[in-house]
């Protein structure tokens, strides 16, 4: 594991890259050059064509206790911080590989944040999660609320920035708020699992559940798209092989990577 600017660990094996928030004297609370380094990181693991599954955890036992609340109080410190907590957030959610949290204990304020911008969030059962700008006065990113209202609905959306409390993982997982709690001990071995079991998936269907199954509802554009990717060459081979696969009974050998058709750039 080796670092990548301030206070984020990154390791790669087997197609799985696993960045680790690692400010553990601040409980992993996120400062601005967190903020500002993880779009770079997020880049770098997009352009790898060796990476399949992105991990996002915390270090210690902890997976983040929100924004480092002691940069707010410098001059512009807290609209810089802002800015670039909705630039993190943004190009986690726009990662176009499948990306799991994997979280333990506090997961809070921004550390929830960058939780629910991923795909799937799997939990100890020792994890609490709560979202706090109430208790601070700050206006809650509006792509973040919409965002954690279409994952957990719109009553505990409310309900958690309304109160700034912190509910248990129980409470979270019957919300919608994470997808699987697991026993502390149990924790590492399932999403290890699971996300080598997407690296055997075919990555062209889970570029277009991105997309399609997506918190925001996607354009005409980009569904007329897909309906026609679907027809293309690329993704034809992908079906034949996946087919092929399962009638021989063994695991698909799928080949389909970006730039190699359907251009997933195009419209």
């Amino acid at each position: 594991m080796s670092p990548f600017g301030p206070g984020l660990l990154v390791s790669t094996e087997g197609g799985v890259a696993t960045v680790t928030l690692s400010h553990p004297e601040r409980r992993n609370a996120m400062t601005l050059g967190m903020w500002r380094a993880l779009p770079g990181v997020l880049a770098g693991l997009t352009a790898d064509p060796g990476v399949r599954v992105l991990v996002l955890t915390g270090e210690g036992g902890v997976f983040s206790a929100g924004a480092d609340i002691s940069e707010l109080s410098a001059p512009g410190g807290v609209r810089a911080a802002q800015q670039a907590a909705v630039a993190a957030e943004e190009a986690l959610a726009a990662f176009p590989k499948p990306a799991l949290a994997a979280v333990r204990g506090s997961c809070v304020g921004g550390g929830c944040q960058l939780a629910v911008a991923c795909d799937l969030r799997f939990a100890a059962e020792g994890a609490r999660f709560g979202v706090t700008p109430s208790r601070l006065g700050l206006v809650y990113p509006p792509a973040a609320t919409r965002r954690l209202a279409t994952l957990a609905g719109s009553a505990m959306a409310k309900y958690l920035l309304f109160s700034g409390d912190l509910v248990d993982a129980g409470r979270a997982l019957r919300a919608g708020l994470v997808d699987e709690v697991l026993p502390d001990d149990e924790l590492d071995a399932r999403v290890a699992g699971f996300a080598r079991a997407l690296t055997e998936r075919s990555l062209l269907t889970q570029y277009a559940a991105k997309e399609l199954a997506g918190p925001r509802p996607p354009a005409p554009e980009r569904i007329a798209f897909w309906q026609r990717a679907a027809a293309e060459p690329a993704a034809a081979a992908e079906a034949a092989e996946g087919t092929a696969a399962f009638l021989e009974r063994r695991p698909p050998r799928f080949t389909w990577a970006p730039g190699t058709g359907p251009d997933l750039g195009s419209a």
